[in-house]
């Protein structure tokens, strides 16, 4: 593949500020370098556009690049993610480093990251009610008037546990950063092939969060439910549960491909963004710096 020949899509919304500013800066920088398809943010673009294209380049934050990936990953784009918004965590470029490498993501220097990712299907009675792509995670919110929720949950077909709160999350590893953490659970190197089940707020003290095999479908039942209880995909797709519905979550065939920014690490990400494993900031005397530990009095 030559940088000429290359096929982009792009994904950004245009009527927010700075990833308008991001987007038109991008498309001055790539003429004559590459080819710029269509924008298709929110659905804008068919399945046959997509696949046309080598790359999708995303300006946003990470829910406009959740919002991307769920169509990306069913046909197999990687995805380059520029920073404009907040946290960006999922975004692995700033607009000057996609620039800088940009010739060697076009030829192939750059590493893509394959990432696992979920299907989930809600069934009543065997017939088919709501299905989707999760990139990162399931939530069941047990929603109006919010009292305590119990679920069911079954892993390959065998009895795990009676959850009782306020739901539960299962999440992949990219989603293991964001409400999964939140929740107390488990940090995990994206390119693990594992699922985390977190329980939000559960009526136990005993009830810890686990990690299984992305190979294990998971089953949830709802056994006392809300009005309002709720299942989200990425925080971003809905769907309102009823007591007879039985959820699906296994693993999608597809994959989440993400151009890797050679320039940091996803521990660079993780200690830049979440400020994960800081160090604790010590009170010294001016002018002297140490890593060591200190007793305090």
């Amino acid at each position: 593949m030559t940088a000429s020949k290359s096929k982009l899509i792009i994904f950004g919304d245009p009527n927010r500020r700075y990833a308008t500013e991001a987007m038109e800066r991008f498309i001055r920088f790539a003429e004559g370098r590459a080819q710029i398809l269509a924008n298709c943010f929110r659905g804008n673009c068919s399945i046959t556009q997509l696949q046309q294209a080598d790359f999708a380049v995303v300006f946003g934050g990470d829910g406009t690049i959740l919002s991307a990936a769920r169509d990306l990953s069913e046909i197999g784009v990687p995805v380059i993610g520029v920073n404009v918004g907040k946290l960006g965590f999922l975004a692995e470029f700033a607009p000057e480093e996609l620039e800088r490498q940009f010739e060697d993501i076009l030829s192939g220097k750059c590493a893509i990251e394959r990432r696992m990712i979920l299907r989930c299907r809600v069934s009543n009675q065997g017939v088919e009610q709501f299905s989707g792509t999760v990139i990162n995670d399931v939530v069941i919110s047990a929603g109006i008037p919010f009292s305590l929720i119990e679920l069911q949950l079954s892993v390959r077909g065998q009895s795990l546990a009676g959850c009782v709160g306020d739901g539960v999350i299962v999440s992949t590893p990219t989603g293991s950063t964001a409400y999964n953490l939140s929740a107390g659970g488990p940090i995990l190197s994206g390119d693990l092939a594992a699922v985390v089940i977190t329980p939000i707020c559960p009526h136990s003290l005993s009830f810890r969060p686990i990690v299984i095999s992305a190979e294990s479908p998971i089953q949830i039942c709802p056994v006392r439910i809300n009005q309002g209880t709720t299942i989200l995909l990425d925080g971003q797709v809905e769907h309102k549960l009823k007591m007879d519905d039985s959820i699906l979550i296994e693993r999608h065939p597809g994959s989440f491909l993400v151009v890797n920014n050679p320039m940091r690490t996803q521990w660079d990400t993780l200690a830049g963004k979440l400020k994960w494993a800081e160090k604790p900031k010590y009170n010294l005397p001016d002018g002297e710096e140490t890593g060591e530990r200190r007793e305090f009095r």
